[in-house]
């Protein structure tokens, strides 16, 4: 059984409407703000092991 995109949508369209377009900003905001801090601390490690 494969997700086609009208579930996709009507998904989307739930999330939208319990949590808000402006919550569902910060929350991605944060998300990114997370992902690159947790890249930037894999690639000193990485650079620190280099340099040992």
């Amino acid at each position: 059984m494969t997700i086609g995109w009208l579930q996709i949508i009507v998904v989307l369209a739930i999330i939208i409407l319990v949590f808000g377009t402006k919550r569902l900003r910060t929350l991605g905001s944060d998300i990114g703000k997370a992902l690159k801090g947790f890249k930037k601390e894999i690639k000193e490690d990485n650079d620190s092991d280099r340099n040992s």
